[in-house]
């Protein structure tokens, strides 16, 4: 599995989680679905994403999603 298609599941994973959590524990939880998204939106326009650098230094194989 690639870099990306390894961050796009895990974004997806993470903000799946917060929502049921935020459903079924505490509303709070909204506040690390917005970080998620904060997260993604904000790579998009500098590419530095944390998780990237920690999957590189792991040895994972850097491709294009599609």
């Amino acid at each position: 599995m690639s870099i990306t298609r390894i961050v796009m599941a895990t974004a997806g994973t993470f903000i799946l989680i917060s929502l049921l959590l935020a459903h079924f524990v505490n509303p709070n939880w909204l506040w690390f679905t917005a970080f998620v998204g904060a997260n993604l939106f904000q790579s998009a326009f500098t590419g530095f994403c944390p998780l990237v650098t920690i999957l590189k230094k792991l040895g994972v194989r850097p491709a294009d999603a599609f």
